[in-house]
């Protein structure tokens, strides 16, 4: 656990120092992880720390749907959703990053996962076709987002009627969980900086070891 906050800490400072605040909550904006953090992304003992493959069966996402992995990093989540929508499914992966997007486009070579596009994205816009998707998902990313009030409009509008955006995140509640307060999210901020956009709240889910599922619908 040390080791892993560790790292979370150099890849955060190896990133510009940011001092902005969210115009709703006040939280500071974490800044954003750099290429030079996908190893973190990636590590070995992630499935242990972080339980990914429970979080995507908790989605209970089905084959033929298509979701988007927002800020997808290194695409560790992407091929977990190219699995859980199937080859009749599809999955966006968008980065605001060219480094990133060049790792995710090797996954998908070496993976060969034909239902995945790359999309390169913008800091208030993921790139994504209008109402095209059924789950838009943001793990550990939300937090980072230098314009979020723009970013959930785009998101809202790429959305299909009813369609779910998820969130998740360290938990900020519970101060045992090794990473630096600033890529923490606790449930009463996602929701005060959430909802206003058009987003209903329907639940949060507990079951990962140091993060929460938040789950809103359009």
């Amino acid at each position: 656990m040390q080791l892993t906050a560790a790292i979370l800490f150099l890849a955060a400072a190896s990133c510009q120092a940011q001092t902005l605040r969210h115009p709703v909550s006040g939280r500071l904006i974490a800044p954003v992880m750099g290429a030079a953090g996908a190893p973190w992304l990636e590590r070995a003992e992630r499935e242990i720390e972080e339980r990914p493959s429970l979080a995507v069966k908790l989605l209970k996402i089905q084959p033929g749907q298509t979701v988007a992995d927002i800020g997808a990093g290194s695409g560790y989540y992407t091929e977990l959703l190219s699995k859980a929508v199937g080859p009749a499914g599809k999955v966006y992966a968008t980065e605001i990053q060219p480094e990133m997007i060049r790792l995710i486009e090797e996954r998908i070579r070496r993976k060969k996962l034909s239902n995945v596009e790359a999309i390169l994205a913008g800091e208030s816009d993921p790139g994504l076709p209008r109402e095209s998707v059924d789950l838009a998902l943001l793990v550990d990313v939300y937090h980072e987002l230098a314009y979020p009030q723009q970013m959930l409009r785009r998101i809202r509008e790429a959305l299909k009627p009813g369609g779910r955006l998820v969130l998740i995140e360290f938990r900020k509640e519970d101060p045992r969980v090794p990473i630096r307060e600033e890529h923490k999210m606790s449930i009463a901020e996602a929701r005060q900086e959430v909802e206003p956009e058009g987003f209903a709240f329907d639940r949060v889910l507990n079951d990962l070891p140091w993060q929460h599922i938040l789950i809103f619908r359009k």
